[in-house]
């Protein structure tokens, strides 16, 4: 009896998720700004649609490192006399947006995997000498630069080597 109960709940709430996920969705499908979010890969509706609510206009940062500053995923500075000493990242800033981008972060290195990883990129040099958590958090602030880039630019994401091309 207990049971049946929880698997009717356990059925009208995964109803509710798919109902809101159909719905943002949809709105994301419909925004200019989170269409195009989504073109960079591990980026989904949910992640664009909160880049679009809560981000400020791309405008107010002067580059990509201000924006990820704001969402608090950049490394603090310790540097002087020309020598650049990074310490932890400082968690302060827009908490959502960079929660969303670091699952992002993660979600794309665990689809990669890593025999698609390119031997000479820099995802693979990190990821054989450093934690995965901390290489999914360098991810997430490439990630937030190239979210400006795109926003600033009024552009679709484009793979690197097109980039390059370009």
């Amino acid at each position: 009896m207990e049971c049946q109960e929880l698997l009717e709940q356990i059925a009208v709430l995964t109803e509710r998720i798919a109902t809101s996920d159909r719905r943002i969705k949809a709105l994301a499908g419909q925004a200019d700004i989170a269409r195009r979010l989504q073109t960079m890969p591990g980026v989904g509706p949910l992640t664009a649609l909160a880049v679009e609510a809560f981000a400020p206009p791309m405008e107010n940062f002067k580059c990509g490192r201000d924006f990820a500053a704001w969402l608090g995923i950049v490394p603090k500075q310790h540097s002087s006399g020309g020598k650049e000493r990074l310490g932890r990242v400082s968690k302060a800033g827009q908490r959502d947006i960079r929660q969303l981008l670091i699952m992002s972060a993660m979600s794309r290195l665990n689809w990669m995997g890593r025999g698609s990883i390119s031997g000479a990129s820099w995802l693979a040099c990190m990821l054989a000498r450093k934690p995965r958590m901390l290489v999914a958090i360098a991810l997430a602030n490439k990630m937030a630069r190239m979210i400006w880039a795109m926003l600033t630019r009024q552009e679709d994401y484009r793979t690197p080597a097109t980039a390059i091309a370009a």
